[in-house]
Order: structure tokens, then C-alpha cells, then sequence
């Protein structure tokens, strides 16, 4: 192979490469995908009902996540999206978390909230949010909601550009996981008594 083909090569692969670290869900080759073994669809597959039960409900007592992903709604398989309603009573926090797969656009319906995320030169980015407002958190970045207000609750709609955004905890990720206490101490240049305490209160 002369230089000039080794080049080429070497652009094409570096290409190919970065097409794949920058993919989200693979592209699919027919209009929709079907679980295995299943009967002809009909409209009942494309449709989900799993949020009617936020119409008039109670509020619950604890931060709650409503999830449409291809987990819950098999029909979004492929197409790149899926949505969730987030529920924050009064005080309550969306823990500091990730999604791997996919930003996150929030878009709040009730309430106030106070939002940020951490981008990879570990500068923080907060905001207010208000009644009608949006906020994307970007791909795979470290961030949280938090409703400050002691007494309303809060209520958002978020949209992922992937069928399993996929969520990674950072408190259970850490904390609630077989990664050594010794590990886990040395990371946060504490003791391991201490770990052991945060993974009580966590587990509590």
C-alpha cells in the first residue's frame, strides 16, 4: 500500500471511527421495529397509556420519574426517542445522575426548579427555571434538578434523542455498588469508615 492509500485509509477509518463515538441508536432499515414473535401491529402498539395515570393523580411523596422508553413502549425501538414525566414534590431532588446515550431536554410545566451540570472542564452551569421554560443538559454530562420550594411541587416533560437514554446514578453508582470501600476512599481522599457511612445513609 503506497502513502497515499495509507492515508486515505487512515482518514476513512479515523472517519468511521468518529461516526460511531458520535452515534446514538443505530439506524434501522424498515419503518418500525417489532418484538420477536410478534402478531401484525396494529394502533394499539403505537400508542402508550402509561402516563394516564398522572391525569388527576396524587402527587407521590418522593421524586418519581414516569419513563416512555423502549423498555415501557416496545414500538419506540429504533426511532431515536423517548420521554419522561418527572414528578418533583415539594423539597425534593433528581440526584445527580447521567445519561450515556443522549441529551436531555427538559421542559418544566409546574413549578420552579433549580437545575445544573457539570461539562468536562468541571465548570458548573446552574439556572432558575420557571413555568414554560426549557433546559438541555448535554450528552453523557454529570447534572441534577433540585425544587427548592418548600411547599409547591414540580413538573417536567424531558426528551431523549435515543429509545434507552439510560440513566447512571452517581450516588448509587458509587455508593450502592460492590466497588471496593479501599477504592472508594481513595477516590475521595477520605476513610473508609466514612464511605461506609454514606453507603448506610444512601441504603437507609
Amino acid at each position: 500500500m503506497d502513502s497515499c492509500k495509507k492515508l486515505l485509509f487512515l482518514v476513512i477509518t479515523t472517519l468511521a471511527i468518529a461516526e460511531m463515538a458520535l452515534a446514538g441508536d443505530p439506524d434501522i432499515l424498515t419503518d418500525f421495529v417489532l418484538p420477536p414473535n410478534s402478531p401484525p401491529p396494529d394502533g394499539n402498539f403505537f400508542t402508550y397509556t402509561g402516563f394516564r395515570s398522572l391525569i388527576d393523580g396524587p402527587f407521590p411523596p418522593t421524586f418519581k420519574a414516569v419513563k416512555a422508553a423502549a423498555e415501557q413502549f416496545p414500538a419506540l425501538d429504533g426511532q431515536s426517542v423517548s420521554l419522561a414525566v418527572l414528578i418533583y414534590p415539594a423539597g425534593t431532588l433528581n440526584p445527580v445522575h447521567t445519561h450515556p446515550r443522549s441529551a436531555e431536554l427538559l421542559f418544566l410545566t409546574r413549578g420552579t426548579l433549580q437545575v445544573g451540570f457539570v461539562d468536562t472542564a468541571n465548570k458548573l452551569y446552574t439556572q432558575t427555571l420557571q413555568q414554560g421554560d426549557l433546559f438541555v443538559f448535554p450528552k453523557g454530562l454529570i447534572h441534577f434538578q433540585y425544587n427548592a420550594d418548600p411547599k409547591s411541587p414540580a413538573v417536567a416533560v424531558s426528551a431523549f434523542g435515543s429509545a434507552n437514554a439510560g440513566t447512571v446514578s452517581l450516588p448509587n453508582g458509587l455508593f450502592n455498588s460492590t466497588i471496593d470501600d479501599g477504592v472508594l476512599a481513595l477516590s475521595f481522599k477520605t476513610d473508609v469508615a466514612t464511605i461506609q457511612k454514606i453507603k448506610a445513609g444512601i441504603k437507609g
